[in-house]
């Protein structure tokens, strides 16, 4: 063996880097070595770096293998299934706000479903159910995969009653339940409810609240069994090193993502939160979007390659908010399309859950203008607490504005009943969010929706009917009427005058739909004689100062005697010669005061309508001085 070749030995031994196993050539062809001697000691290098990159690949395979026995026996030790069942149950109590909430799984083997961890649950009969399949509204879920509901178990048909499953409800005193399925792919694995021992209606977000966390529910369920089905694996030396290699790239990324969005739902992250820890933990570029996706194509929940980019469905309950979109990563393999599809669930859990708790603060706005409706004599010191959580200031004056949409032609009856609500849900829902960013509260009523808004500086009622016309409009794109009352001081110092003031707005709205104009707002003081009708305060001096206002000042000013002209020529027919002979001047003297009436009240002065406006204002104008004599 030449020293060149034993120093390839030495080399292996020290495990020098790639590029020391070029100097013993190096030096051979320095040292002037023949070709034969130069090419042995190119065969003797070749032969180096090859045992080389196997030692490396054995240390690494071991490391490697080190690491994935490691990590598994980590999982196992975190994760447990009746751990993740029981933080199911108690969290779908607290996202519903119910008395109780239970989980059962279905047995294949006995064809059943039975009773698995129950949350606020007092009868030990109730917590040993078995139901068949299609008994009751839970074996009806678990036969059929869908959602079942009822306000009223007892009352309701629908259901298949037994002896022993009305029994343990009757024991446990339950009146309203909800159950969802909990599905893994298109298998049913078992059932989520909630429910209360009182009569209670179930909204429709809330069914798909449910169904949403049912769903990612169903996914820490897999994953919890998956890890103890790797753990029972692991126990296995014969089959560990296959089923690590197989599972552990999936464990250790449903673990990581299951984690982080957990973390995320419960320290109350938004969607922009979810988008960036799915964006870090597949490497690419994740984000939100509302429009433009076939949402056809994504109902069945798998994430899809669009192009060059992945999508995946944000839905919940059959509706669609929108989908996450993976830029930067063409090609994912099913763990990381998993993830995004997971990614997907909880966005529309936190959607369905902000959307909830919006909704709750507008049926809390709502009602407390419904008792200042109804019931005004209420402890005013509880109204004032109330209004101060909402951050409404009671205390400034406040205008009542009664608003509904108008629309041309209607289609059959029973289209234009469900139009009709509709179009109520969405004027209060756009209503209400106007009264959130005004600090004032609104309330569906009548079939419309009614609004107690501050009045800011320099506003006026009739302005602030104009600007909610128009912005109820502008986002419904649909023609809304708005009706205002005149100023309400203080709705505390005065919840008498809400109710009262709510009834003009409404005869003022009902005006506007007479007078033809739809998508107007305005208030009594727009409407000329018909306001002063319509007005509850009867502000005979505001109308007659709005309308012939400016032809009293000038008479005050200028000793003129306009009002007196305009009584006699309004009496005469609006006749020039009748009218000098009843004032004893001459008929051009008559002409250049009506002149000058026109170019104070404007040239329609004399229009039906204006005049109809100037005599009634003639005559309490009349009537008001003489009261004052």
């Amino acid at each position: 063996m030449s020293q060149e070749q034993v120093s390839y030995l030495e080399l292996l031994a020290r495990g020098a880097a790639t590029e020391a196993y070029d100097r013993p050539v190096l030096l051979a062809r320095a040292s002037g070595a023949g070709p034969e001697a130069l090419a042995e000691l190119e065969k003797a290098k070749q032969l180096a770096l090859r045992v080389r990159a196997e030692l490396e690949g054995r240390r690494r395979r071991e490391a490697e293998l080190s690491a994935l026995f490691e990590t598994a026996h980590d999982l196992a030790g975190l994760r447990d299934l009746d751990a993740v069942l029981r933080a199911i149950v108690q969290r779908a109590r607290s996202l519903l706000g119910t008395e109780v909430a239970y989980l059962s799984l279905n047995d294949p083997a006995a064809g059943d479903t039975y009773m698995r961890v129950t949350e606020g649950s007092v009868s030990a009969r109730f917590q040993q159910l078995r139901l068949g399949m299609g008994e009751g509204l839970g074996g009806l879920v678990a036969q059929t995969a869908r959602p079942y509901v009822t306000d009223n178990y007892f009352d309701d048909a629908r259901f298949q009653h037994t002896r022993t499953i009305d029994s343990a409800v009757g024991d446990e005193g339950l009146v309203a339940i909800l159950g969802v399925p909990l599905t893994l792919g298109s298998q049913v694995i078992g059932v989520l409810f909630a429910a209360d021992r009182r009569a209670r209606v179930f909204e429709r977000e809330q069914v798909a609240l449910l169904g949403s966390f049912a769903a990612h529910a169903a996914v820490a369920i897999d994953t919890a069994n998956l890890l103890a089905e790797t753990r029972s694996a692991l126990a296995e030396l014969e089959r560990a090193n296959d089923i690590i290699r197989e599972h552990s790239g999936v464990i250790e990324r449903a673990s990581e993502v299951h984690d982080r969005l957990t973390e995320l739902v419960l320290h109350g992250g938004g969607v922009h939160d979810v988008a960036a820890a799915v964006s870090e933990v597949l490497g690419g570029r994740v984000e939100f979007i509302e429009d433009g996706l076939d949402s056809a194509r994504l109902a069945d929940g798998h994430a899809l390659r669009d192009g060059d980019r992945w999508v995946a469905a944000v839905s919940a309950g059959g509706e669609s908010f929108g989908a996450l979109v993976l830029h930067g990563q063409p090609d994912l393999d099913p763990v990381d399309q998993r993830t995004l599809e997971r990614a997907g669930l909880v966005t529309s859990l936190l959607l369905l859950a902000r959307r909830s708790a919006g909704e709750a603060e507008q049926r809390v706005r709502g009602e407390l203008l419904d008792d200042l409706l109804d019931a005004p004599d209420r402890d005013r010191r509880l109204l004032r607490e109330r209004a101060a959580r909402l951050r409404t200031d009671v205390d400034a004056p406040h205008v009542v504005l009664a608003a509904r949409i108008d629309r041309a032609g209607a289609g059959g009856e029973a289209d234009s009943g469900v139009r009709e609500s509709a179009d109520r849900q969405r004027l209060w829902s756009a209503a209400s969010h106007l009264a959130a960013t005004r600090r004032g509260l609104a309330s569906a009523r009548d079939g419309g929706t009614v609004l107690l808004l501050p009045l800011g500086p320099g506003e006026n009622a009739a302005g602030l009917a104009r600007q909610t016309a128009k912005h109820l409009g502008g986002a419904l794109r649909e023609p809304v009427t708005v009706g205002a009352s005149a100023p309400v001081g203080s709705p505390l110092a005065h919840p008498d005058q809400v109710a009262t003031a709510y009834e003009e707005a409404r005869r003022c709205l009902d005006a506007l739909r007479l007078l033809h104009r739809a998508g107007d707002g305005a208030a009594a003081e727009d409407l000329g004689f018909l306001g002063l009708l319509l007005a509850d305060t009867r502000d005979i001096e505001g109308f007659v100062d709005r309308t012939i206002g400016q032809v009293l000042a000038y008479d005050r000013r200028r000793g003129t005697d306009l009002v007196r002209t305009m009584d006699a020529y309004f009496a005469s027919g609006m006749s020039p010669a009748r009218t000098k002979d009843d004032l004893h001047v001459h008929v051009n003297t008559v002409a250049q005061r009506v002149e000058r009436i026109g170019r104070l009240l404007g040239p329609d002065w004399q229009s039906p309508a204006r005049a109809l406006e100037i005599q009634l204002a003639l005559r309490l104008h009349a009537m008001s001085a003489a009261v004052a004599r």
